[in-house]
């Protein structure tokens, strides 16, 4: 999590009935800050079907026109740089920084979402993560303010809320409560007290999709990739493809960050606005060139998910290949040149391309490429072991039950690699 418990651990642990009413407040708010993050998932799903569904159709093109691809990531950066210049908070932490950055103050909150909404439904490579734990933070803090909570408790209140809204864009509580378990390991059994609220807050805030009672819950789609072959009988040649993508997934990340590292301090000799508004146009570029052979723009734009079956349905290792470098370059645009969203999906994504060569080129099973894929981008990403295991899982659901070994090889390699690659940058 990138300093998302940090801070808030290693001052002593809560207890009695202190952390009894951090509970409870955890409990108070996991309902609001879900439907906040609900809402926040639907406005972005309304914009992007908006801005590349109805536009085109409007102006008589069934799917957009180059000018709406090239067009439509300018235009959004245009909207973070007014953002970004005019409300406070600077529309977000950067992504660049990973997941979370701690607790949000509650005027950062509207730059957040409007930052996030020039971004994310007008086709930058950024995912919804970063903006969802930062709207939950909000929300925790504006609680703590209410009944006059110190910082540190605030703090945990706000990390309590970033976890509650995650848990609607994670299939649940699961993944939630391992990322803030992973994200402040180094506190050891003090942080268990720091984390009751967020679980807590995460499990009441997912009754909102799940339903209660006679209530069906929220009509929302799940956190699975439909239609998957089921995968069945584990292999030596599957176990080794999933190692191989690990070391891969690891290695590419590792590059992205480093050229969007690069971009990023193009900003400090051009400024914030001409960097962030080149991106953009190179973005909507980028989205354009892979047409040209073959490919969707759609598939290079957005965070990626969508595309996860395109990438495993791919008819040819080329067109694996034409996606993956264009995603690649995209994202590393999206990272540094100033929009504000999560890197998770994107990395995902490469993860899941990675693999997909092996599906499309060798015949290995779609399911265990996106298992195996998925484990190995966010991994790779966050620097997470348990947490990419999981959400692989949700994603292939029962059809990649038995894909779980071969993502525990690919995660755990990815987590090597880029452990041993930060250790030699450090140095």
């Amino acid at each position: 999590m990138d300093g998302a418990t940090g801070s808030a651990t290693g001052r002593g642990t809560l207890s009695g009935a202190g952390l009894l009413r951090l509970v409870l407040l955890g409990a108070a708010i996991g309902i609001p800050a879900a439907f906040a993050a609900a809402g926040f998932l639907a406005l972005v799903h309304f914009g992007e079907h908006w801005l590349w569904t109805d536009l085109p159709s409007a102006l008589h093109h069934r799917a957009p026109p180059w000018y709406l691809v090239v067009g439509l990531p300018l235009v959004g950066a245009l909207i973070v740089v007014a953002v970004r210049r005019l409300l406070p908070g600077d529309g977000g932490h950067r992504p660049l920084q990973g997941l979370g950055g701690g607790a949000t103050p509650v005027a950062a909150g509207p730059g957040v979402v409007l930052a996030a909404l020039g971004t994310l439904p007008f086709g930058a490579v950024l995912g919804p993560e970063a903006p969802v734990i930062a709207l939950g933070s909000v929300l925790g803090v504006a609680a703590s303010r209410l009944v006059r909570l110190d910082p540190r408790r605030t703090e945990v209140l706000a990390q309590a809320g970033s976890f509650a809204a995650i848990s609607a864009l994670f299939g649940g509580p699961v993944v939630a409560g391992m990322l803030l378990l992973e994200g402040g390991l180094a506190a050891g059994t003090a942080l268990l007290p720091m984390l009751l609220p967020g679980v807590v807050a995460a499990a009441i805030g997912y009754v909102i999709f799940i339903g209660f009672g006679s209530w069906g819950g929220l009509n929302t789609p799940g956190l699975t990739v439909p239609h998957l072959p089921a995968y069945q009988g584990l292999h030596l040649y599957d176990l080794l493809v999933a190692v191989a993508v690990g070391v891969l997934a690891a290695l590419l990340v590792a590059v992205v960050h480093r050229a969007a590292t690069r971009v990023e301090r193009l900003q400090q000799r051009l400024g914030m606005a001409p960097v962030l508004l080149g991106g953009g146009l190179l973005v909507g570029l980028l989205a354009l060139a892979v047409t040209w052979f073959g490919a969707n723009s759609a598939d290079v734009l957005f965070s990626g998910q969508a595309s996860l079956p395109t990438l495993v349905g791919a008819g040819s290792v080329g067109a694996v290949l034409v996606l993956l470098v264009g995603k690649a370059l995209a994202y590393v645009v999206s990272l540094g040149c100033g929009f504000r969203g999560g890197p998770i999906f994107p990395a995902v994504f490469l993860g899941v391309a990675l693999a997909a060569v092996a599906t499309v080129g060798f015949g290995v099973s779609p399911t265990l490429a996106i298992a195996v894929g998925t484990a190995a981008g966010m991994a790779a990403q966050a620097r997470l072991l348990f947490s990419p295991l999981i959400f692989a899982t949700l994603l292939v659901g029962r059809a990649g039950t038995d894909a779980v070994p071969a993502a525990v090889l690919a995660s755990a390699a990815a987590w090597l690699v880029s452990r041993a690659l930060a250790g030699r940058e450090q140095n």
